[in-house]
């Protein structure tokens, strides 16, 4: 396997930039995921690390080898795509071994190869079929089978999952975690599902507009964002994001709403002083609102209006109005039930709180 760098990649498209000045370091046996919404530019880097597309400035590196002007076929790399791209007229076996068939392996070793993937992937009983007899779960373990048949330095995924169910979507990202401290290869993972890079990545490159926002650990990058974009995009549902005043009274600093204050904890003060009686952006997590509990409240308690309530069933969200502001709580199921229109008291845990700049959209605290 081999670690993968890729350094102020650049890639237009006539006037248009995809990919700005992207450098990133891919470490080996890592399990990398590039993520971010539709167009910001992550399938593009992916296949540029390919060599599916051309590179417009910039270098990129498989290991010690610089491979901008490298053939696709040299790169040693191997792709899984949206599309299975099976062969219909093929068996699961020939569809598994074609790559290899091609680059003159020897019958026995191509046999060795397909029955070593199969059993890793639990297809044995599929070999002798055909891609038409297969559920869509099925053909996406062939299609992953005939990577690693390959033994790349280098697995990448293209939004694998897309096409399936979200509950053969759930078990596929298991599978392909298991298989990943299976092999101990080195993967590069492209999606647009947040919670797909939360669950399956060692690190998590956020994108946007073609251009690297963060990069962190799953629980880094959620509980540190660096910027609005990464606060908002990551997490499930999204941030709340509400324009505040900064105001101090009595020695203490509180984050004004209009309609309602809440007092800024002390070890936010010395990172929010240079920001007093400016308009910033006060950010929460629906997971950090409750309802009011007399006594874990730290007087950061806000009256609300139930608007929607959504039970999940061992959750529950609700949408909230409080002052003309809108909030969604994501919480445990109450004892009570909960129904539109109705008065709620909530608490918000005020030291996981987020503020941004509102002119750079750069984290404050």
């Amino acid at each position: 396997m081999s670690n993968v760098i890729l350094k102020n990649v650049v890639k237009r498209y006539g006037s248009v930039t995809a990919v700005d000045q992207l450098s990133i370091e891919i470490q080996d046996r890592e399990f990398a995921v590039l993520v971010g919404s539709s167009g910001c530019g992550k399938s593009t880097a992916l296949r540029m690390i390919a060599g599916l597309e051309t590179v417009t400035s910039g270098e990129i590196f498989i290991g010690d080898v610089r491979v901008n002007d490298m053939a696709p076929r040299d790169r040693d790399i191997a792709m899984v795509f949206q599309n299975y791209a099976l062969y219909p007229h093929m068996n699961v076996r020939d569809n598994m071994g074609f790559g290899l068939k091609i680059r003159k392996f020897s019958p026995a070793e191509i046999d060795s190869r397909v029955e070593e993937a199969a059993d890793i992937l639990g297809i044995q009983e599929l070999l002798e079929r055909k891609p038409k007899e297969l559920s869509g779960g099925q053909r996406q373990r062939v299609a992953v089978g005939r990577a690693i048949v390959r033994k790349p330095k280098v697995f990448l995924f293209d939004e694998p999952l897309s096409n399936l169910d979200a509950k053969l979507r759930v078990a596929m990202r298991a599978e392909i975690s298991k298989l990943h401290h299976r092999l101990g290869a080195t993967i590069i993972y492209v999606t647009h599902d947040q919670v797909e890079a939360m669950t399956m990545a060692d690190r998590i490159f956020i994108m946007s507009q073609g251009a690297l926002q963060q990069t962190g650990a799953p629980m880094e990058v959620y509980a540190q964002p660096a910027n609005r974009f990464v606060a908002g995009f990551i997490g499930s549902p999204a941030m709340n994001f509400i324009e505040a005043t900064l105001m101090a009274d009595d020695g203490a600093l509180f984050i004004d709403i209009g309609g309602f204050r809440l007092r800024a904890p002390a070890s936010f003060h010395a990172r929010l002083e240079p920001y007093l009686g400016r308009t910033v952006i006060f950010g929460v997590r629906p997971e950090d609102i409750a309802l009011h509990d007399q006594a874990s409240a730290d007087g950061n308690t806000l009256m609300t209006r139930a608007d929607v309530v959504e039970t999940l069933g061992s959750e529950v969200f609700v949408y909230l109005s409080c002052a003309s502001h809108p909030l969604v709580a994501r919480m445990a199921v109450p004892e009570r039930q909960l129904t539109v229109g109705q008065s709620l008291e909530v608490d918000l845990k005020m030291s996981k709180t987020h503020l941004f700049d509102k002119e750079t959209s750069l984290t404050i605290v």
